[in-house]
């Protein structure tokens, strides 16, 4: 019977990790309650047109067990760096969520945080872990750093179990921003001019944050838990393009262009953050997320196919 299941309400449930973790969780023994912002037809899904310091969380939160946050307001290009344009929706409206979910006894609350609440790029450092110091970039990092601020006070207050998840790039099935323009490239069969880079990065199929979260919402710790997740294998971004170019069964078209020129085209491009995303490394220290006892599911080479394969919804 679905009544003796435990309910977890997903926030962002139409956006491309919603999708992919929804039918997870699902399978994985819990019922899902999707908050989206358009109807979807699934039969337990609620309306949530704007996502703010003043949102109605009561029906949705109505019997739930958990909440999984993955809504937020992401970078759109040419915003400029202004904060207040975040701290609305990732922050105010996180910590709101947070606190309607705690009165309403959620035992659970998981927050998909980023990566770049540590930065874009550790060349030369550590690999970044949870213990480091917070060094966000931009304003989507610092709206997620802050929102990760509040949420350990409310759960000190509180004793709501949170789990931050600081993810990398994500990729899968119907993933947007860089992962959607060089699967593009790829089939398309454009020269990309990354095979002069010697970095190392990080990168997160959506199956494995899948795992994970799943993973997450059956321990029964306490208190406030911050979590770095990725593949277990973290390579160059020539290599990744390689990878990808494979799991479409085509040969990869790369060429090597000098890094300082690079910079300088991404620049005119208008893109300068692109250099650290593209050129500088990413490496994350895995080892606290693997001491839970999980293990990735998926490699990455099996989450670029299944990527590929972007089945219909």
């Amino acid at each position: 019977m679905t009544g003796d299941r435990p309910l977890v309400l997903v926030t962002g449930a139409s956006g491309f990790i919603g999708r992919n973790v929804a039918p997870v969780l699902e399978r994985g023994g819990w019922r899902v309650r999707r908050a989206v912002r358009q109807p979807m037809g699934h039969h337990d899904e609620v309306v949530i047109q704007s996502l703010g310091s003043s949102t109605d969380w009561q029906s949705a939160l109505s019997g739930a067990d958990a909440v999984l946050h993955l809504a937020a307001r992401v970078h759109q290009r040419n915003e400029g760096p202004k904060f207040d344009l975040y701290r609305d929706v990732n922050v105010d409206g996180t910590l709101h969520l947070a606190r309607c979910a705690a009165e309403a006894g959620v035992r659970k609350f998981t927050f998909v945080s980023t990566i770049l609440v540590h930065g874009r790029s550790n060349d030369g450092r550590a690999p970044f872990s949870e213990k480091d110091i917070l060094t966000p970039r931009g304003s989507y990092g610092m709206s997620k750093a802050a929102a990760e601020a509040g949420l350990r006070e409310l759960s000190l207050e509180t004793g709501m179990q949170v789990t931050v998840i600081r993810p990398p790039l994500v990729y899968g099935a119907w993933a947007k921003g860089n992962f959607a323009f060089l699967k593009r490239a790829v089939r398309q069969r454009i020269p990309l001019p990354f095979a002069a880079i010697r970095n190392q990065r990080a990168f997160l199929a959506v199956e494995n944050l899948a795992s994970f979260i799943l993973h997450r919402l059956t321990e029964e710790d306490e208190g406030f838990e911050v979590f770095l997740v990725a593949d277990q294998e973290q390579v160059s971004t020539p290599e990744f393009v390689e990878r990808l170019a494979n799991a479409a069964g085509l040969r990869p078209r790369l060429f090597p262009l000098p890094t300082p020129v690079l910079s300088g085209l991404l620049t005119i491009a208008g893109q300068p953050e692109a250099y650290e995303s593209l050129i500088g490394s990413l490496k994350l220290d895995l080892s606290k997320a693997a001491s839970t006892g999980w293990r990735a599911p998926v490699t990455l080479d099996e989450g670029l196919r299944r990527a590929l394969a972007e089945p219909e919804m």
